[in-house]
């Protein structure tokens, strides 16, 4: 195996994958500008046979069944080993989907009904865009800088806060800054 490309951005990424044609994409969720989840996307509609694993420190309990929406093969924590990493790789190479025993149990509990989520007002229930204002906040951004972090308006931000505060049933906005900081603190 040889790494032939890196990037930190969506666009670099993109403008790389072009260029040099790599066999696989390990996309990790934390990029400047769009999060992993856009660039996997993105790449999914331009070299629809390219292999995308994501690999990041964010739950996968949360993030492995939006990457495979995303169009990721397959799903992997970054406090994983490196010989999970190797066979994670080789798997995705293969045409298999990756995922820990522990995603695959959750997303199949949920295509036969289970009742899998630990609550009702899990973050779960978040849109992608939610989810990244969400981590946004966590940061300790305030509206104007999320805004200008993922490229939307004031009044969008605005829209998604409130979104998530309904769904997470909290009240205040203090409540949601609290909440996204512990959920912060444990990814």
């Amino acid at each position: 195996m040889e790494v032939c490309g890196e990037a930190d951005n969506a666009y670099d990424a993109i403008r790389q994958v072009a260029a040099l044609r790599p066999d696989i994409c390990i996309v990790d969720i934390s990029l400047n500008g769009a999060d992993g989840l856009e660039l996997t996307k993105d790449l999914k509609g331009r070299h629809p046979s390219l292999p995308v694993l994501v690999l990041s420190v964010f739950d996968e309990c949360i993030y492995a069944e939006r990457a495979l929406r995303a169009g990721a093969s397959g799903y992997l924590m970054k406090s994983e080993s490196a010989a999970k990493l190797i066979d994670a790789i080789r798997r995705v190479l293969r045409g298999d989907i990756y995922l820990s025993d522990r995603s695959a149990s959750k997303i199949l509990s949920g295509l036969v009904g289970s009742k899998y989520r630990e609550d009702q007002y899990s973050i779960d229930q978040l849109t992608d865009r939610e989810l990244q204002v969400f981590r946004c906040i966590g940061k300790g951004m305030n509206t104007s800088e999320i805004a200008d972090s993922l490229l939307i308006s004031v009044k969008t931000v605005e829209a998604h806060r409130e979104h998530i505060k309904r769904k997470l049933n909290l009240k205040r906005s203090s409540e949601l800054l609290r909440f996204a900081i512990q959920r912060s603190l444990v990814q």
